[in-house]
C-alpha cells in the first residue's frame, strides 16, 4: 500500500516537471516578446537621448561662434573710434578682425561715416569696393554719450542670390561714425561644423530660422525654403503632419525635446521610413528676440536592425537554457527518487528523538513549581506553563496569544513589558522583582527574563521564569524592622522621657500665658509662636517613635521655598539676637518636593539651630536652594562659617544620642531624627565640615538636603 502511493506521488512529481517545463518555455516566450518591445522603446529613448547631446553641442557651438562675432563687431566699432572713421584708418583698424572672422563666414564689413556721409564697404582681400552716400540722414547725438556702445544687433537672416546672410550691427552713441555692420554669410558659418555631423550611420543635422526656414540642410535645394512648403513639394502623396506639428508647436515656440516623425526618404533611401529626431533652440540674439532650432534625425530601421539581432541570439540562448533546465529537472528527479527512501528513514528517526525531547522538556516545564511564561515584543504571551495558568485560575490555551495585561495588573505588566524592550535592544537578561495579588493574597516574585533565539540567530521571544520570594521578603522585612525596634527601643523611650514631660509642662504654662493676654497684642502673638514651636517638639518626638513601625511611602508634597521662608520667620529674630548675618538665596518656580511640610520645618530648624550654636561670637549664615546638577532633585544648602566638626566626628553625627555639647545642651536627637525625615521622602543629606580656620580657608560647615520632586 505504502509503495503504490510513493509510486502515484513520483508519478505526479514526474507529470509536475513536464508541465513546469512547458509553463516556463511559454512563459519565455512571452517574456522575450514584451523585452523585445520594452527594449525597442528603451533604445529610441537612449538613441534620442544621444542625438538630443549631439544637438546640445551644435547650440554650444553656434551660440559660441555668434558670441565671438559679438565680441569682434564691440572691438572693431573701439578701434574705428580710436582711430577715425576715414577709409585709410578704418582698413588698418579692421584688417585684423577680417583675418579672425573672415573663416567664420564674414564675407564684408560696412562703414558709415558720420564725417562724409558716406557708407565705406570692406571686403578682406580688397581695401575699398565703392562707397556711396547715406540713405537715411545721420542721428545727432549729444556729446555727453558720445563713448557708450549699444548692444550689438542681430538681422533676421535675408536671402540674396543663392545664399541667406544676416548682419550684426552697432550703433556707437558718438560723432566719429553711425553704424559697423558685419554681413555674415549662412552657409558659410554653419556648413564646416553642420556637414559632417552623423547620427548612427547616416543620421544627419538641419537647422530652421525663427520663421521656419532652412538654414541648413543635407539636400542643399532646401537652403532658404520654407521647412513646410520643401517636404510637401518633394512628395505631396504624404502627409507631413507630425513633423510639421514638431515644428510648429515646439521647434518654432524655443522648446527642446525628441520623437519621431514618418518621412519618404533619407539620403537615397525611399518608401516610408520612421525618422527618430532630437532638437533644442539655440538663442541668437536679444535684439531683436531671435532663436533658431537645430534637430538630429535618424532613420529607426538602423536601431531595430541591431536589436533584431540581439534578441534572435538572445531566443537562442534562451532555448538552450530551457533544454539545460529540462534535462536538470529529469536529473533532479531521478535523485530526488533514489534518495528520498533513505530520507524518509532519516527524517523518521530525528522526528522521533525530536517528540522524545520536546515531551521532554514540556514534562520538566510543566511540572515546575515556577511562572515560567514566554512573551513577543508587543508583551504578548506565546506560551504558559500549567502552573502559572493554573495559579491565575485559567488554561495554558486560554492564555497564549492574550497581553501579559490578563495575567498582572496593570503596573506590573508595564513594568513587565519594559523589561522585555530592555532584552531585545539589548541581547542580555534582565532580573526584577514586583508584588502582586494571586488568590487574595500578596505575593512577590522574582524574575529573570532571558532572550530566545531561532535557528537564523535572531531573537523572536523573551523567556521569563519567576519563583515566589514572599517569604524572604517577609524574613528581610522582618530583620530590618527587628533591628530597628532593637536599636531604637530605647531611643523612644528616652526621648519621650527626656522631652514629653518639660514639654507637657511647657504647653500648660504657654497656654495659662496665653488666656490671660489679649488677642492680637504682641505678648499674644509671641506666646503663639512659642506655643507652635512646642507642638513642632512634639512632633519630633512622634517622629521619632514612627522609626519603630512600618509605613508605607508617603504621597504628601510640598513648595520647598515656602517651608524655609516660614521658618526664617520663626528664627530670624534670634539670629540677629546672636549677631548672624542671615543670606538667603532662594531659586524661584521650583517644582514641588516629596515630604511634609511641617516635618520638613523642623529638619531645617535643626539644621539653622545647630550652625547658630556654632557660632556663639556671630558670623554669615547662608541658606540656598536650587535644581541639582542632573535636573531632578532639589538641594538645599545651610553654610555657616562655625567651628566646624574634626574628622574623627564626622562620622558619628548621624547616629542617635551622640552630641558634641556639653551636658545638659542637647540630646543629640536632632541629626538624628532629621536624618530619618529625609530619607523616608527618598532623600538624601550630606554634611561636609572644616574644623580648623586658617586664613587660605575658612572654617565651617555645610549641610546638603537633596529631596526627589514630586510627579
Amino acid at each position: 500500500m505504502v509503495d503504490t502511493r510513493r509510486v502515484k506521488l513520483r508519478n505526479r512529481m514526474a507529470l509536475m516537471v513536464i508541465l513546469s517545463a512547458l509553463v516556463l518555455i511559454a512563459a519565455a516566450t512571452c517574456l522575450n516578446v514584451r523585452f523585445g518591445e520594452s527594449a525597442r522603446r528603451v533604445v529610441k529613448d537612449r538613441f534620442n537621448e544621444e542625438q538630443l547631446v549631439v544637438a546640445r553641442n551644435i547650440r554650444y557651438w553656434i551660440e559660441n561662434r555668434i558670441e565671438f562675432l559679438e565680441k569682434e563687431v564691440v572691438l572693431a566699432s573701439k578701434r574705428i573710434e580710436s582711430v577715425g572713421a576715414g577709409e585709410p584708418e578704418a582698413y588698418a583698424a579692421l584688417k585684423p578682425c577680417f583675418d579672425r572672422v573672415v573663416e567664420l563666414g564674414v564675407g564684408r564689413i560696412e562703414l558709415r561715416d558720420r564725417a562724409s556721409q558716406l557708407t565705406y564697404i570692406f571686403y578682406p582681400s580688397r581695401r575699398q569696393i565703392s562707397s556711396r552716400f547715406f540713405d537715411t540722414p545721420p542721428v545727432e547725438e549729444s556729446m555727453e554719450n558720445h563713448s557708450a556702445i549699444s548692444a550689438v544687433s542681430i538681422s533676421e537672416p535675408f536671402v540674396e542670390g543663392a545664399d541667406i546672410f544676416l548682419m550684426l550691427s552697432v550703433v556707437p552713441h558718438h560723432v566719429v561714425f553711425d553704424k559697423l555692420s558685419f554681413q555674415l554669410n549662412v552657409s558659410w558659418f554653419l556648413s564646416p561644423f553642420l556637414k559632417n555631423i552623423r547620427s548612427g550611420k547616416t543620421g544627419y543635422a538641419w537647422l530652421i530660422d525663427s520663421r521656419g526656414r532652412f538654414l541648413f540642410h543635407p539636400q542643399s535645394d532646401f537652403i532658404g525654403e520654407s521647412a513646410f512648403e520643401a517636404r510637401q513639394n518633394r512628395d505631396p502623396d504624404i502627409s507631413y503632419a507630425q513633423i510639421n506639428a514638431i515644428q510648429r508647436e515646439r521647434m518654432l515656440k524655443g522648446m527642446e525635446g525628441a520623437g519621431a516623425y514618418y518621412s519618404t526618404w533619407h539620403r537615397g533611401i525611399t518608401g516610408r521610413i520612421e525618422k527618430l529626431i532630437a532638437y533644442c533652440p539655440v538663442a541668437v540674439s536679444e535684439n531683436p528676440a531671435q532663436t533658431w532650432s537645430v534637430a538630429v534625425v535618424a532613420p529607426l530601421i538602423e536601431i531595430e536592425d541591431a536589436v533584431r539581432k540581439i534578441f534572435l541570439w538572445q531566443g537562442m540562448l534562451q532555448g538552450v537554457l530551457v533544454l539545460v533546465i529540462l534535462a536538470g529537472s529529469g536529473l533532479l528527479l531521478w535523485v530526488e527518487i533514489r534518495w528520498s527512501h533513505r530520507l524518509e528513514k532519516t527524517v523518521a528517526a530525528r522526528t522521533l528523538a525530536l517528540k522524545r525531547s520536546e515531551e521532554k522538556y514540556r514534562s520538566l516545564v510543566e511540572s515546575a513549581e515556577d511562572f515560567i511564561f514566554t512573551l513577543d515584543e508587543t508583551g504578548r504571551l506565546t506560551s504558559v506553563n500549567y502552573f502559572t495558568a493554573a495559579s491565575f485560575g485559567s488554561t495554558p490555551e486560554e492564555l497564549v496569544g492574550c497581553d501579559v495585561y490578563r495575567l498582572f495588573p496593570r503596573e506590573v505588566a508595564e513594568k513587565q513589558i519594559r523589561n522585555v524592550r530592555t532584552v531585545f535592544e539589548k541581547g542580555k537578561s534582565v532580573r526584577d522583582e514586583f508584588e502582586l495579588t494571586v488568590e487574595n493574597s500578596e505575593i512577590w516574585l522574582g524574575a529573570n527574563f532571558m532572550p530566545l533565539k531561532n535557528e537564523a540567530g535572531r531573537m523572536n521571544a523573551v523567556l521569563c521564569i519567576a519563583r515566589d520570594i514572599t517569604e524572604n521578603k517577609k524574613l528581610e522585612r522582618y530583620l530590618i524592622t527587628t533591628e530597628k525596634l532593637a536599636s531604637l527601643g530605647t531611643l523612644a523611650a528616652g526621648v519621650a522621657h527626656e522631652i514629653n514631660n518639660p514639654l507637657g509642662v511647657m504647653l500648660g504654662f504657654c497656654d495659662l500665658l496665653v488666656r490671660k493676654k489679649e488677642p492680637g497684642s504682641q505678648e499674644y502673638e509671641d506666646l503663639k509662636i512659642i506655643e507652635r514651636q512646642g507642638f513642632h517638639c512634639k512632633q519630633i518626638v512622634e517622629n521619632l517613635l514612627s522609626f519603630a513601625r512600618v509605613g508605607k511611602e508617603t504621597t504628601d508634597d510640598c513648595s520647598i521655598n515656602d517651608c524655609l521662608e516660614e521658618i526664617i520667620k520663626v528664627v530670624r529674630h534670634s539670629l540677629e539676637m546672636s549677631a548672624i548675618d542671615l543670606d538667603v538665596e532662594l531659586t524661584e518656580n521650583l517644582p514641588r518636593v516629596v515630604g511634609d511640610d511641617r516635618q520638613l520645618q523642623q529638619v531645617f530648624l535643626n539644621l539653622i539651630n545647630n550652625a547658630s550654636a556654632a557660632m556663639p561670637e556671630g558670623g554669615p549664615l547662608k541658606i540656598r536652594t536650587s535644581l541639582s546638577a542632573t535636573k531632578r532633585k532639589i538641594r538645599i544648602q545651610i553654610e555657616d562659617r562655625g567651628t566646624g566638626i574634626p574628622p574623627e566626628n564626622i562620622d558619628n553625627i548621624f547616629e542617635p544620642f551622640y552630641t558634641t555639647k556639653p551636658e545638659g545642651e542637647g540630646t543629640g536627637l536632632g541629626l538624628f531624627v532629621s536624618y530619618g525625615i529625609i530619607h523616608k521622602f527618598g532623600g538624601s543629606i550630606t554634611c561636609d565640615s572644616r574644623a580648623h580656620e586658617t586664613r587660605e580657608q575658612p572654617g565651617g560647615t555645610t549641610f546638603t538636603v537633596t529631596l526627589p520632586m514630586s510627579r
